[in-house]
């Protein structure tokens, strides 16, 4: 992990200021956006995963956030993700979390179900959705309304809804066991919480669908129902779609009144992104297109934000944060390409750390003796 060197003639980059949530203290504000690696064997986590999160801890992240991870088989979106609705995935992850650990880095767990988008393949097999001999499934949605050219999910029955808000209370508990910091809900991108938040996806007439009550009762529940299992000290985040980019979607004005009723239930922190309900969205994406959201979201309720999207420069994740447009910056692609952006971006913003003694030979300030 980086460890900072403090000196008091210098200002600190915001970037790499200490941030505590709860009863979780992070060393700075450069975190790894959780991102799916398809590469988990009937959920369970693999050798890949201990490599691919450990390598962000080792370059000095903030937080490790692991992938969308599935509550229930079914909750997947592809037949590679990871889960952990059981013992062994919890055994699974165990040697993520304590190798991350063993960098003094804090690790969260997205908890997710992809609702009609799910039952797919890898982006890199030869078909998109998974047949029955591939280990496919039926899918399930608030509403009979495809994704694209998905097949149609099954409306989901009120038992069944209560079933999915258990599964992630149980998902949040095994959680706790194998050792993570944090749960983070996944609200966004089109998956089964922001399906039923959306109009355009939700068009039920019972109490889970019409009204923006109804609409978000889902979310609401689940929120409730994780709050009750996990440790108080415990930070619960929520990643939302603040947008849907389509007209008669969920928009802004409802993703800020929805963060002003979760803080009081218990949410912590809103980490902002936007689009993926439907596949044709007018997005049109440039560095840190979605800072505006979280700025609005973090203003009008009052509550921690992260901004995620084509954030690739030091330089501007730090204006963001001296700006107080967030209180961290989510990186994904970024740290895909480069691992190590965090211990870069201290030095490319001059502020001397330590690094891991394994990669001192890599340094380009002060190279011949690192600080003590």
């Amino acid at each position: 992990m980086i460890h900072l060197t403090l000196d008091d003639t210098a200002q600190t980059p915001k970037l790499f200021s200490p941030l505590s949530i709860r009863g979780v203290d992070f060393p700075h504000r450069v975190w790894a956006s959780p991102m799916c690696q398809y590469s988990a064997d009937n959920g369970a986590a693999s050798m890949w995963h201990v490599v691919h999160l450990g390598s962000f801890a080792t370059g000095g992240v903030g937080l490790v956030m692991a992938e969308s991870t599935a509550v229930a088989p079914e909750g997947r979106i592809t037949v590679g993700c990871t889960g952990i609705w059981n013992q062994s995935h919890v055994k699974a992850w165990k040697p993520v979390v304590d190798f991350v650990h063993s960098m003094d880095t804090p690790i969260g767990i997205q908890l997710s179900h992809a609702g009609r988008k799910g039952s797919t393949m890898r982006p890199w097999d030869t078909h998109p959705i998974a047949l029955d001999s591939d280990g496919g499934w039926e899918t399930v949605g608030p509403s009979a309304i495809a994704y694209s050219d998905f097949p149609m999910p099954r409306e989901l029955t009120i038992d069944e809804i209560s079933q999915i808000v258990g599964e992630f209370a149980k998902s949040a508990k095994f959680s706790v066991e194998a050792g993570f910091d944090l749960v983070e809900i996944h609200g966004a991108h089109g998956y089964l919480v922001h399906q039923f938040l959306s109009p355009l996806s939700n068009q039920r007439t019972d109490e889970y669908g019409g009204s923006f009550k109804n609409r978000t009762r889902l979310l609401r529940e689940i929120v409730s129902a994780i709050r009750a299992v996990i440790p108080t000290e415990m930070p619960l985040f929520l990643r939302i779609s603040a947008t849907d980019w389509a007209g008669g979607g969920w928009d802004l004005a409802e993703s800020v009144r929805l963060a002003q009723e979760l803080r009081l239930l218990g949410v912590d922190l809103i980490d902002v992104s936007s689009g993926g309900l439907v596949h044709d969205a007018n997005i049109k994406p440039f560095p840190g297109y979605q800072v505006e959201l979280a700025r609005e979201i973090r203003e009008q309720a009052g509550i921690h934000v992260t901004t995620v999207g084509l954030i690739t420069e030091p330089e501007h994740a730090e204006e963001i944060l001296r700006n107080n447009d967030a209180d961290a910056v989510m990186l994904g692609r970024a740290l895909l390409r480069n691992p190590r952006w965090a211990l870069n971006a201290a030095e490319s913003l001059g502020y001397e750390c330590r690094w891991p003694q394994q990669l001192q030979r890599a340094r380009t300030i002060n190279p011949r003796k690192s600080p003590q």
